[in-house]
């Protein structure tokens, strides 16, 4: 009995210290968005806490300095399109990889594969190409076009109906059900935990794009907060407390959508087993 407390205060106790080594970047990014300029850069002596006091106009300089409501917009924008897009094309793609046959399957799934494999930035050139001659340049669909189909997706979605059993499909069938009725109304709403991981996912790699949101969108009106905070670095020396109020400032939306669905993100990820 004794043994089996103290192995749960040291598990508990090694978690807690694992959660504070990871809190000490973002309360290191507070702090600095607190600070003035040279106490940010200074090495001897160095500062911890501002010694000149807490200079909340750091973030009053960055929200009137850039729009952030355009980039908020322009952000959340992107992460709801993508989202639905992902779902969308991988929950149809995903149901056919895996629960149908066709001829080709296994040579067309071979490339999704091959897709995965291969760095995201290869296909960057040939995508703006397409943006490009469709017009989309600095413009939300731009910022969408490469979430419309993910290939990770469509990998997660086949193996979510894989696991399904085969016998509901066939009591629908013998029901009179159509293919696209036993896709609809039996088959999606059993892969619901499955979509909510990729929802997850889709949502966080968005946000994290920094490449693409910089190469299709140059108007600052258009831009997301990776691209927006990227810019703000300068060539010959950077405002270190204004970029970390920046910083701040770029994930509360984030902060907020996992307070708001936290327990979807928990399941989501127990679900998947994925890694964040």
């Amino acid at each position: 009995m004794k043994s089996n407390k103290l192995n749960k205060v040291l598990m508990y106790s090694v978690l807690i210290l694992m959660a504070c080594v990871m809190l000490v970047p973002f309360f290191w990014m507070i702090l600095t968005a607190l600070k003035t300029n040279q106490e940010a850069i200074s090495v001897n002596p160095f500062y911890i806490f501002p010694k000149s006091g807490w200079h909340w106009e750091n973030f009053g300089a960055v929200w009137e300095s850039y729009n952030f409501i355009t980039l908020y917009k322009n952000t959340l924008l992107m992460i709801l399109f993508r989202i639905i897009c992902a779902c969308l094309t991988a929950t149809m793609a995903g149901y056919a990889f895996g629960r149908l046959n066709f001829p080709g399957k296994n040579f067309f799934f071979s490339l999704i594969l091959i897709q995965m494999m291969i760095p995201s930035q290869i296909f960057i050139i040939p995508q703006y190409v397409m943006v490009s001659k469709l017009k989309l340049l600095n413009t939300t669909a731009g910022l969408v076009f490469p979430g419309i189909v993910t290939a990770f997706g469509t990998y997660l979605l086949k193996t979510a109906y894989q696991g399904l059993p085969k016998e509901l499909e066939e009591a629908a069938e013998i029901d009179g059900a159509n293919i696209v009725q036993r896709f609809l109304f039996i088959m999606l709403p059993l892969t619901k935990s499955s979509m909510v991981s990729l929802s997850i996912f889709t949502a966080l790699f968005a946000f994290k794009d920094l490449m693409w949101p910089m190469i299709v969108c140059t108007n600052s009106s258009t831009t997301t907060l990776s691209a927006g905070l990227a810019k703000m670095q300068g060539q010959y020396g950077s405002d270190y407390p204004t970029m970390m109020a920046a910083a701040v400032l770029a994930i509360v939306p984030m902060v907020i959508i996992y307070i708001i669905f936290q327990k979807q993100f928990v399941e989501g990820i127990a679900t998947s087993g994925g890694k964040l």
